[in-house]
């Protein structure tokens, strides 16, 4: 996702206007008192703001132009609803209006349903955690979460993970201006570990030494899933000689390997 390119939902971002804290403070009192025109200045002057929340979702994979949209509406209903009464930067009560509005977009647009309850636990887990991250300077704890919200610490934490983004198993880990290493590359299978890849191989090379009817017989009866008298009626042959056939082709099967 690009955020450094210059025009996004026909947008100039090189040439948005910005605002001093005077400027804001003038025209959020005017568009209060229903001036339009002070509104849409003041939308205009924090479009930066907006465009630097949703780099925040870089990693999302989501279109830029979608999310600088919903940002934008978070950013409308901050204006709309914002207390003038109040001794309260702008800024301060704008961006987590703009982060839940996009984190709502993400949450309904995401493809794996979680149930909305957990939803609701991992939105209040994510509120108390930027409120305790302004408040202690640093990143807090799930136990720290889970206590100032009042639950249990490994339903905050699982509800966390149910909201966390999907990860592509081709996402690259590491890159040292080469090769990149992904994280499939990170993943053990002991379904397909190198011995069972070689026994693979070994079985496929001992299959060439059956002639064409043993062959026939182990793919049917293995491979397809059929019954000797199965196997005898569509080969012209009776069941005990398809019972023969096939333990001589285990056997030299056995030997081969």
């Amino acid at each position: 996702m690009r955020y450094n390119k210059v025009e996004i939902c026909g947008v100039d971002t090189s040439k948005l206007p910005t605002l001093t804290d005077a400027e804001k403070r003038q025209l959020l009192l005017r568009a209060k008192d229903g001036d339009m025109t002070a509104r849409n200045r003041l939308i205009d002057g924090n479009l930066r703001l907006v465009l630097s929340i949703i780099q925040r979702f870089a990693g999302r994979r989501e279109n830029s132009d979608d999310l600088f949209q919903v940002g934008c509406i978070g950013l409308i209903k901050a204006v709309d609803n914002f207390n003038t009464d109040l001794d309260v930067k702008f800024s301060t009560y704008a961006v987590p209006m703009i982060i839940g509005e996009v984190r709502r977009y993400l949450r309904d647009t995401n493809s794996i349903h979680v149930s909305r309850s957990v939803r609701d636990l991992a939105y209040r887990a994510l509120q108390a955690k930027e409120q305790l991250s302004l408040s202690l300077g640093c990143d807090p704890t799930i136990e720290k979460i889970a206590e100032t919200i009042e639950e249990d610490t490994t339903s905050v934490r699982q509800a966390l993970e149910a909201i966390s983004e999907p990860v592509s198993l081709y996402e690259p880990v590491f890159n040292d201006g080469g090769d990149s290493i992904y994280i499939m590359d990170q993943i053990r299978d002991e379904k397909t570990s190198d011995e069972v890849w070689l026994d693979d191989i070994a079985l496929r090379e001992a299959m060439k030494t059956l002639n064409d009817r043993e062959r026939s017989i182990i793919n049917m009866r293995y491979y397809s899933g059929k019954t000797q008298v199965e196997i005898a009626s569509e080969i012209g042959i009776s069941q005990a000689q398809v019972s023969r056939l096939e333990k001589g082709a285990f056997e030299r099967l056995r030997r081969h390997m």
